[in-house]
């Protein structure tokens, strides 16, 4: 795993290109600190530049940016290509790359690509690799620079425009080194940022600067002693999730439950039978979950040793996973590493987050996320992880809820939803509360919720649904009306808001995964663990993306996924081979810590002063009088605002880094 960066300007600029290159890719020492290399073109005004987090060939021969054997290719490359041992046999068949194995220069995987680049083009040899990556390769020849992200986006690449160059790279802190940045705020993807607790694709948090969506890709020339073409580009796609899930549910899989489980296990241990290669210690995060259990389990079924997994715990209850993730892992037989966590500890970890997230971001289990990653990389070079699963095997709770909602709105006239509504909106959260309070002794056990005004103020923004979509979008947000919250921010049309890259499907279901897999997924989930886990030169993968794997789920008939409620039915049963049903079976957790508890006290401090009235009025960006509201309310008890508030928070803090 590694950092890229670079630049092309048809301007001179006041430094030597190699001076301000070497100072974009210090900017990444920590996704790989083992080496370090620029390459240029003084002639073309371009000039690529890499941080080495050596995972495959730790000789020299993998040193980058790396020029391929025909000297037609250069390449800046992030990730792992999983078959690249394929490849070399492929392009040795056909002469490509050298006949004979020993005409190899190393076996980096880097090496293989640019082989195979040669041999076959750029899209041809995206569409036969298997892995996570970003790269960008410039073509000597045509003069042509292309970007590229993998299919899901596990890799992140940000480009765009600082005075006239075309800057890109692996995080935005590379971008802001180049000389005279200056980009301001985009004010649009702030919006996005407080409905979505992130930034997502292909916005980024300034103006002229986006990040490259997932499976696809993005070519520029000069013209004119211009490049070319100005803007984002003519990004296009390599590889469709929409096209995938589309074809999948017109070709579905028509085994039997028995064939099903046997071709699952199947992928994944062909997916980790690529993922498992390294020239350095490997592991996996292990929280005793469906998806991670099954990742670890299927690792020691392959594995003539103990595979190193690792768990952090905390003392609270209601947040700690490590006795379930500790009773797998004696299972299994593991070598299981657990750390118990004060809040201290956790809260410490705060300060880091604007630098270690480099751009906006407020989920707040990138707390956790980045404490495990840090235990893991006292043992590890590498480590394995289990996100994916809910998202192509309907594991969220949200997708029952969803559709519950919606069944049970749309048997009611919308007029009458909506008078509902403002009936409930007319009785404040407190006086709902009081009115709770005095009934709910009467109320069954598990009706009996904390800030049942709260909720039922939240029940009440949906009751306005005109289709299914809109619930999810409720569901899915945080701020309801950014727009109105962000100063001068207009909130643009995304996928969760434009039907025309809906699914077409007639099952809501299917819909919500489609749109948390090209939403939420590389959004949140995969920037959270990248870049937790690369802050400490950790590189992560997760085997439940391989794209094989991502073909296979789109072509199971939802029976396959959901029965009687419960979601993620195939994989549950592939796990079931390998660990017992009742270390398995519980309510699903998350990964969280207490937010919502510390804003009140521990955080309450750093919390105020961010929040503060004449400092939200100085820098302008946001309404303070309902950030204000909001605070209030939470610190007095009535509401629960702990989302909210961390989204700004979270904009804050790192407002006060730039």
């Amino acid at each position: 795993m590694c950092g890229l960066t670079g630049f092309w300007t048809p301007a001179r600029l006041n430094s030597p290109l190699e001076d301000v290159a070497r100072r974009m890719a210090d900017t990444l020492i920590h996704r790989g600190p083992d080496d370090a290399g620029v390459w240029m073109d003084e002639h073309a005004g371009l000039a690529l530049a890499h941080r080495r987090l050596a995972i495959l060939d730790l000789s020299p021969a993998g040193h980058q940016p790396m020029v391929s054997v025909s000297g037609r290719y250069v390449i800046a490359f992030n990730g792992e290509i999983y078959n690249h041992l394929a490849l070399r046999g492929d392009l040795q068949k056909v002469g490509a790359g050298g006949t004979e194995p020993n005409a190899w220069r190393g076996h980096s995987d880097t090496e293989t690509l640019l082989a195979a680049i040669d041999a076959w083009g750029v899209e041809t040899t995206l569409q036969k690799a298997v892995g996570m990556f970003a790269l960008a390769l410039w073509d000597r020849e045509t003069q042509t620079l292309t970007l590229t992200r993998d299919r899901m986006g596990e890799k992140p690449l940000y480009y765009g425009w600082v005075r006239g160059a075309l800057v890109f790279g692996s995080e935005l802190k590379a971008i802001r080194a180049f000389p005279g940045f200056d980009n301001a705020i985009e004010r649009q993807a702030l919006a996005l940022y407080m409905r979505h607790n992130y930034v997502p694709a292909p916005w980024s948090i300034y103006q002229n600067i986006w990040k490259l969506p997932p499976g696809c890709l993005v070519q520029f020339s000069m013209r004119e002693n211009r490049i070319v073409p100005e803007g984002r580009g003519a990004v296009r796609a390599y590889w469709s999730l929409r096209e995938v899930a589309e074809q999948g549910l017109r070709d579905p899989f028509r085994g039997s439950d028995t064939e099903a489980v046997a071709e699952l296990d199947r992928l994944l241990r062909q997916s980790l039978s690529g993922q498992m290669l390294a020239d350095v210690p490997l592991g996996a995060f292990l929280s005793g979950g469906i998806d991670s259990s099954t990742v670890v389990a299927l690792m020691q079924a392959m594995s003539s040793r103990p595979v190193k997994t690792f768990t952090i715990g905390f003392h609270e209850g209601e947040y700690n996973e490590a006795k379930h993730a500790h009773a797998v892992a004696v299972r299994l037989g593991t070598e299981h590493t657990e750390l118990y966590l004060t809040p201290r500890e956790a809260i410490d970890v705060i300060p880091k987050l604007p630098a270690l997230y480099d751009e906006p971001f407020a989920d707040s289990s990138q707390i956790p996320t980045h404490l495990v990653s840090i235990l893991a990389r006292r043992h590890v070079t590498v480590a394995l992880s289990g996100d994916g699963g809910d998202e192509l095997f309907g594991g969220y709770n949200r997708y029952s809820r969803a559709m519950r909602l919606w069944r049970g709105l749309s048997a009611l006239p919308l007029p009458l939803r909506r008078a509902a509504a403002g009936m409930v909106r007319a009785v404040s959260p407190s006086s709902w509360n009081r009115i709770f309070g005095i009934a709910i002794p009467f109320f069954p056990e598990r009706y009996r919720f904390t800030l049942p005004g709260d909720k039922l103020h939240k029940a009440a923004a949906i009751f306005s649904a005109i289709r299914p979509e809109d619930i999810y979008l409720r569901l899915m947000s945080h701020w309801e009306d950014p727009a109105a919250l962000v100063l001068g921010g207009e909130e643009p049309v995304t996928p969760l808001t434009d039907p025309s890259v809906w699914l077409a499907c007639s099952d809501f279901w299917q819909r919500m995964m489609y749109l948390d897999s090209i939403t939420y997924l590389p959004g949140d989930i995969l920037v959270k663990v990248d870049r937790a886990a690369m802050g400490v030169s950790l590189e992560t993968r997760v085997p439940l993306l391989d794209h094989r794997i991502v073909e296979f789920a789109w072509r199971l008939p939802l029976s396959l996924k959901i029965r009687q409620g419960q979601g993620k039915w195939l994989l549950r049963q592939v796990l079931y081979q390998y660990v017992p049903k009742e270390l398995i079976e519980r309510p699903k957790m998350g990964f969280g810590v207490p937010i919502d508890h510390w804003l009140c006290g521990p955080l309450k401090d750093w919390a105020e002063n961010l929040l503060d009235e004449g400092r939200l009025t100085r820098e302008g960006f946001f309404d303070p009088a309902p950030i204000r509201l909001k605070w209030a309310e939470h610190l007095s008890g009535q509401r629960n605002w702990a989302y909210h508030l961390w989204d700004v928070l979270m904009f804050q803090a790192w407002l006060a880094k730039e």
